[in-house]
């Protein structure tokens, strides 16, 4: 009887540790910003939730109107309790209308209207319509409500504590409503993969279809990224107060790259003495720096 001798050969190639790869682009991305005149918090989770790219992730920047898209998760779970329907009317008087806050609804309407939920909740997301929220916001139960629903919910690092017209009222009112930019992204994290089954698959498919179709932000998030790039995202805006100060410009989303890979986002700009374009171009720049290290 032959006996053979079998000889495994194992080859060990060298590999750059994933670890090294994420830290170089936290590296890169600290390089982008260091020298700007702002705080800049960034929290980014990638790779198939592998990877988290953090920057001053647990630091407090007042949301703006990105606190818009957990009013619209909270709206959508009270929709699938059957509290609310998509198809309720409600009416909107002028003096749901006040005369200087971004309103969609109120340009079109300048008298007043009735819209259903529905309706409201996309003028609100898509549009980033203050009257839209505010009248979603009484729908609810206020603020309060909203908070109590994330922390339910296990999302917590996020306070929502007034509304547009609150916010409107007073400068400082803004930064009341904050969250961490790691807090945001994990509640982008927790209603994209509908974690604890948030909501039902109607109200699931809408809100994804309003956060695809937003229309604000054009040169933040989306700015820098290949025309025809899919993105899921909800801005906010502070404007520029009388001492050339920015209290807010953020923009937090899902970047789906070309293989259809979710990637993540949360950038916030706060207390920025840039110019409205260097903000923008802060929020593009990160986007592209990731874009182009996990396209690659």
């Amino acid at each position: 009887m032959i006996r053979k001798t079998v000889i495994l050969l194992c080859i060990v190639f060298p590999l750059i540790p994933v670890k090294a790869e994420v830290n170089g682009l936290q590296t890169e991305i600290g390089h982008l910003i260091k020298t700007k005149k702002a705080t800049v918090g960034v929290s980014v989770v990638a790779n198939h939730y592998r990877d988290t790219i953090t920057i001053n992730g647990n630091v407090h920047f007042p949301m703006q109107s990105v606190f818009k898209f957990p009013i619209a998760l909270a709206i959508l779970s009270k929709i699938d309790k059957g509290t609310l329907t998509l198809n309720q009317k409600v009416h909107i008087t002028e003096k749901d209308l006040p005369a200087k806050t971004w309103s969609p609804i109120k340009d079109k309407f300048p008298r007043g209207t009735v819209l259903t939920i529905g309706q409201i909740l996309e003028y609100t997301v898509t549009q980033s319509d203050n009257v839209g929220c505010d009248v979603l916001l009484r729908l609810i139960g206020g603020p309060k409500a909203v908070e109590t629903f994330l922390q339910r919910n296990g999302y917590n690092d996020i306070s929502i504590k007034t509304n547009e017209e609150g916010m409107h009222q007073q400068w400082n009112a803004q930064y009341r409503n904050w969250s961490t930019p790691v807090a945001m992204t994990n509640l982008l994290v927790g209603a994209y993969t509908n974690r604890n089954g948030l909501l039902s698959a109607k109200s699931y498919d809408l809100l994804w279809r309003l956060m695809k179709a937003t229309s604000t932000g054009a040169k933040e998030l989306k700015g820098q990224l290949p025309p025809g790039t899919v993105i899921a995202h909800k801005t906010g805006s502070s404007g520029m107060n009388g001492k050339g100060m920015t209290a807010a410009l953020n923009d937090a989303g899902i970047i789906f790259l070309p293989d259809g890979t979710p990637l993540f986002i949360t950038v916030y700009v706060s207390n920025s003495t840039e110019s409205p374009e260097k903000n923008e171009k802060i929020i593009s720049d990160i986007a592209k720096q990731v874009w182009d290290h996990y396209v690659k």
